[in-house]
């Protein structure tokens, strides 16, 4: 079978790979007690993710798997690329774009991503961003799916 793929196919591949990494991340992110080899797929789960997005997605996708990278970083105790990729995702929800739960997830990734660097005031701040951002969830069920997630979200440093 030596027949090329059309374009349209391999963008169908792309979205669809795309969809599956990102929810097999998020599955393993808000698993407890993840393996080593589990968080290594977690981390892998989410760049490819990012990287079939960046063929086939639009800039909310590409904003989206910033926050999942966050998330993971975050999860992995790596502060600084966490922060990073929280940042950037927090941009561009801040400048208006996605959708409600989308600005409160920015601000919980940024929290989380504070917390484990250890800046306390910055975590405080985006803690407090998530929690009121949250409250403002008009769907319900993003609301409690934001809320889930959310627990997991350390306090305090």
């Amino acid at each position: 079978m030596d027949e090329k793929p059309t374009q349209e196919m391999i963008d169908k591949w792309h979205r669809w790979f795309a969809v599956e990494c990102n929810n097999r991340t998020w599955d393993l992110v808000a698993k407890a007690d993840r393996s080593p080899e589990e968080d290594r797929e977690m981390l892998a789960g989410a760049y490819a993710s990012a990287f079939h997005w960046a063929k086939v997605g639009t800039p909310i996708h590409a904003a989206r798997a910033d926050l999942a990278l966050a998330h993971v970083h975050a999860a992995l105790g790596q502060g600084g690329q966490s922060l990073s990729h929280a940042q950037r995702c927090l941009s561009f929800f801040e400048a208006g774009q996605g959708e409600d739960w989308d600005l409160a997830f920015a601000h919980a990734a940024m929290a989380y991503a504070a917390s484990v660097a250890g800046d306390a005031a910055l975590h405080a701040k985006h803690y407090a961003a998530a929690t009121a951002c949250g409250a403002q969830i008009v769907d319900a069920e993003d609301r409690r799916i934001f809320e889930e997630e959310f627990a997991r979200i350390p306090k305090g440093v």
